[in-house]
């Protein structure tokens, strides 16, 4: 090997032992793994595992679910469970005899609790509560979005993120997907009653390129549920057009292992994180999302049932195409990012 790539830092710091490189990535924050997890595929392994995903844990954080009812009655839940991916972190309270009738719930409110450590052992720890979430489900309600059902269960998506589980109407549970690009911060540096008021990041100025903005994106895609991953992939050099939307197309074509039955028998949990060329995370997603099945669907390149994920936000939308093979694997055909030019703009100061 030459005796540059020897003496290089890098080289050096990725030959430590996985111990004491996760003991190390332990102190960093979730955005900075995120960034660190795109570097190299040794990094992102070690940046994916659950130890280091686990500091939360370490800050004992846990979330917590206020819900108010139509007679202005509050009631907080604690969290049934929790389940993190390799980009997000699935949260679940489980209704049972607690939650109120659908129609009468007023507004719920999702907070980071804190519990901070005592010296005396006995004494109950008081927690610092930071507001993540604040929804009025008078106005959520109206529209939902059904994207799984089956005998028992019907799943609402109320806005991307967050599903509520339905029986005969009844609330079995309510579950929250976020995305771990500033979870700490927003868990931990909020208030009780205010947000954590994130910094605004904008791409360094430049006036030299006429395609800035345009160009070196890359993505990271992730198709799952609470108990396993179905598909885990990246695309690097990726650019825009320009229009009235910015499209990032892919058209790698991959087979992966990807089977409908994930929460109920049509739906699975999306998680997407798109850097900019310095390798900043321009938009970072996670939710719910239906797989369709396209009737209508005509192609004389593939045999099979034809499917369909979307989500859109008004920022961002995503369009994957798969087709279900003869082997019951999933085939994507398609996977399309539609980029708004108000947000290219923003970030990277450009008038488009």
């Amino acid at each position: 090997m030459h005796r540059n790539s020897i003496l290089n830092p890098l080289y050096q710091f990725s030959r430590l032992p996985p111990e004491i490189l996760v003991k190390i990535l332990s102190h960093l924050d979730a955005s900075a793994l995120l960034s660190l997890s795109h570097t190299n595929k040794l990094f992102h392994q070690l940046a994916s595992n659950n130890n280091v995903l686990s500091l939360s844990r370490n800050l004992n954080v846990t979330w917590e679910l206020t819900i108010t009812d139509m007679s202005g009655c509050e009631s907080t839940l604690k969290l049934s469970w929790s389940h993190f991916s390799e980009t997000s972190v699935t949260l679940c309270w489980c209704g049972g005899n607690f939650l109120p009738d659908y129609k009468r719930i007023s507004s719920l409110e999702l907070h980071g609790v804190r519990r901070i450590a005592l010296c005396r052992s006995g004494l109950k720890k008081p927690n610092r509560k930071s507001l993540m979430a604040k929804m009025d489900m008078q106005l959520l309600t109206k529209s939902p979005q059904v994207i799984g059902q089956d005998q028992i269960l019907q799943l609402e998506l109320l806005q991307p993120g967050i599903i509520f589980g339905l029986w005969k109407r009844s609330v079995a549970f309510i579950m929250f997907t976020l995305h771990f690009y500033k979870l700490v911060e927003r868990s931990i540096q909020g208030s009780s009653d205010c947000y954590y008021v994130e910094p605004i990041i904008q791409a360094p100025f430049d006036d030299i390129d006429p395609e800035y903005g345009l160009h070196g994106y890359q993505l990271h895609i992730v198709l799952h549920n609470a108990e396993c991953k179905f598909m885990s992939e990246s695309f690097s050099q990726l650019f825009c057009r320009r229009g009235n939307l910015f499209l990032l197309i892919i058209s790698k074509n991959f087979l992966t292992n990807v089977y409908f039955a994930t929460l109920s028998q049509n739906c699975c949990i999306m998680s997407l994180t798109l850097l900019d060329e310095f390798r900043q995370p321009f938009s970072c997603v996670a939710s719910p999302v239906s797989v369709e099945l396209e009737k209508a669907a005509v192609s004389y390149d593939y045999d099979g049932e034809h499917y369909l994920i979307r989500y859109e936000s008004s920022d961002i939308q995503v369009k994957m195409q798969l087709v279900k093979t003869k082997k019951k694997k999933q085939l994507v055909i398609s996977l399309i990012v539609y980029v708004s030019v108000c947000f290219v703009n923003k970030h990277f100061r450009r008038d488009y």
